[in-house]
């Protein structure tokens, strides 16, 4: 695999290199070594929150296993399954305001999820659905890529991917000011934990193998995230677009409020149900790998 071809790609540091020499191929490793002799497509989730580097962990296994193993792989993103925003504002009439912004189940088509899964797993061609994150919807049918398929490899990647419902008990309290003051009867963490034991659940059970980039806690999550979002106004900006839904680092701030539950309820509990946890540092640097 030509690493500095991929660095440049994704304009990523030189210590990047380091990082997948050390601790990516080997992950990526041990994925071939499941993958061995498998009759269907194995199905690779990759949790990780907000700004980790879940996205680019992804496109760099898939570089790795279609370069050095000859394999037909095939990334996904759980946010490339949002619901328009029409279909949310819907939502946000009928269940609760919040449902209004993307990002917890509940705004995901699952439907499509689900089906673009089987349809990978037969003979055709694939389109993958694509989010338009700049503008708040999915993309026109007609920009999606197209796939050969059966793929050897499916790779799904998202902030929850993997976590189970959590008790009754858990949404009582809230966990921030958002909760508190925006959803003080609990209406739309308990509408968002019922979708999570539903389809979602449905969805994580096809995985294979799970892999995890855990950060050291969700404070960190806002640094992070503001790094994101200031490189996709870049990119935009680069490419002669109006990054008209941009957020602002105020926005961002509210916006991780709704993911702080099902953040730290992973960071809780996912380590011991994944395959394999690289443990990340406050400055993204993975310190730790360990294998099941």
């Amino acid at each position: 695999m030509d690493i500095a071809a991929f660095l440049q790609q994704h304009r990523l540091p030189e210590a990047y290199a380091d990082a997948a020499q050390k601790w990516f191929i080997p992950a990526a490793k041990n994925l071939h070594s499941h993958y061995k002799g498998a009759k269907r497509p194995m199905i690779v989730g990759i949790n990780g929150c907000q700004g980790s580097g879940k996205s680019t962990l992804g496109a760099f296994i898939e570089a790795y296993l279609t370069e050095n193993h000859q394999l037909n792989v095939v990334s996904l993103s759980l946010d490339d399954f949002y619901l328009a925003s029409t279909d949310r504002q819907s939502l946000a009439v009928k269940v609760h305001p919040l449902l209004a912004t993307r990002g917890v189940p509940g705004t995901h088509n699952m439907q499509l999820a689900l089906s673009t899964l089987d349809r990978l797993s037969n003979y055709g061609t694939v389109s993958l659905p694509r989010f338009d994150k700049a503008n708040d919807n999915p993309m026109s049918v007609g920009d999606w890529p197209v796939v050969n398929s059966p793929c050897d490899i499916i790779i799904l990647e998202g902030w929850c991917v993997g976590a189970p419902p959590q008790p009754d008990t858990a949404l009582q309290t809230p966990v921030n000011d958002l909760e508190q003051e925006q959803d003080p009867l609990g209406i739309w963490r308990k509408f968002v934990n019922t979708q999570l034991a539903g389809k979602y659940q449905t969805l994580f059970e096809r995985i294979d193998h799970m892999l995890m980039l855990k950060a050291p806690s969700f404070e960190q999550v806002f640094t992070w995230r503001c790094e994101q979002e200031h490189k996709l106004a870049e990119r935009i900006r680069a490419q002669g677009g109006a990054a008209t839904a941009i957020m602002s680092d105020d926005d961002i701030w509210n916006f991780i409020q709704l993911y702080q539950r099902l953040t730290e309820h992973c960071l809780a509990c996912l380590p011991a149900l994944s395959d394999q946890v690289l443990h990340l540092d406050n400055q993204r640097t993975v310190t730790a790998l360990d294998q099941a």
